[in-house]
């Protein structure tokens, strides 16, 4: 049995996992991230694999890091949440571990986990749309995945969306993640219920009465027990993902479009008005295929596993 060890590295903390081929994570572990402190990073990934290869034959290292990693899989070019600019990782750390390590993308990493053990597993080109606090994602075209040219490819949550929109923190305006992250739920929820009048009395309550201490999943559980104002809020949402997809899907045509992260709680609250208007805005309907919407299937798990996989590759 050939085992990878699959890391995700975050903001908050870095996971891993031992994964096997048939996509199972046999153990797991995790840490605090020292985001700030690159060379802090490279010692917790080091520890972390160190600890896990204690009790299984690790015989390769995937890393996924929310970030621009070049074409060779590699250097991390920039990270917005990482203290990475331009560093080298796969050199520091193959010495480090004696093994071959690979760099890639967080969300290509997710992308090809759901297509290999996932929601993908039955297709040959799938589109992944992470949704938390910004809109991330990836791309498998005829079974490879899709980096571009330099490798920085499918960062679909700054596809514009709106003219001169909402600035975004990539420094340009109108990106679908202002409009279709969680982080836009929660911002556009808080402001209704802050302007006054009674629709948000429910979820103003579920805060303590407090609108701005609303969060997203006060805004699902208001939503499940059926809080109009709190549904209202999600069928937003899921509209604008619905838009965005249909831009992506009329240049990629995928097979099929898994939606993951943090909404995956919500189910129809959000998939239904998303599938609707995806089905508004792609062109030539009703004269050509219309591809299945469905929720991803491995969790927070994706990318760690996918890691693994493209290094076992």
């Amino acid at each position: 049995m050939t085992l990878a060890c699959g890391i995700d590295v975050g903001g908050t903390k870095i996971a891993g996992g031992v994964v096997d081929r048939d996509g199972q994570v046999l153990a797991h572990a995790t840490v605090e991230s020292p985001a700030e402190q690159v060379e802090a990073i490279e010692e917790a990934i080091v520890e972390l694999v160190t600890d896990l290869r204690a009790e299984h034959p690790i015989e390769a290292v995937g890393v996924g890091a929310a970030g621009y990693v070049d074409r060779t899989r590699s250097t991390i070019l920039f990270a917005p949440n990482v203290a990475w600019r331009n560093v080298d990782l796969r050199a520091e750390l193959e010495p480090r571990l004696d093994l071959p390590v690979v760099i890639e993308n967080d969300a290509n990493a997710a992308a090809w986990g759901e297509f290999t053990y996932g929601a993908g597993h039955d297709v040959d080109d799938l589109l992944l749309v992470t949704v938390g606090t910004g809109v991330g994602g990836g791309i498998v075209l005829d079974g490879e995945l899709y980096r571009g040219a330099f490798g920085v490819g499918a960062e679909i949550g700054h596809l514009r969306v709106v003219r001169d929109g909402q600035l975004c923190g990539c420094g340009k305006h109108g990106c679908l993640e202002q409009y279709g992250s969680g982080t836009a739920l929660v911002r556009n929820a808080r402001a209704a219920a802050a302007g006054g009048g009674h629709a948000a009395d429910a979820l103003v309550e579920l805060a303590g009465g407090d609108p701005h201490a609303i969060d997203g999943p006060m805004i699902t559980q208001a939503a499940q027990a059926g809080d109009d104002f709190a549904i209202q809020q999600l069928a937003n949402l899921g509209r604008w993902l619905g838009e965005g997809i249909a831009a992506l899907a009329t240049v990629l045509d995928p097979a099929a479009v898994a939606v993951g992260g943090g909404v995956g709680d919500a189910g129809d609250l959000i998939l239904e008005p998303l599938r609707d208007a995806f089905a508004r805005h792609l062109p030539g309907l009703p004269y050509r295929p219309l591809a299945e919407v469905r929720l991803a299937a491995l969790g927070n798990r994706a990318g760690m596993i996918g890691a693994a996989d493209l290094a076992r590759r």
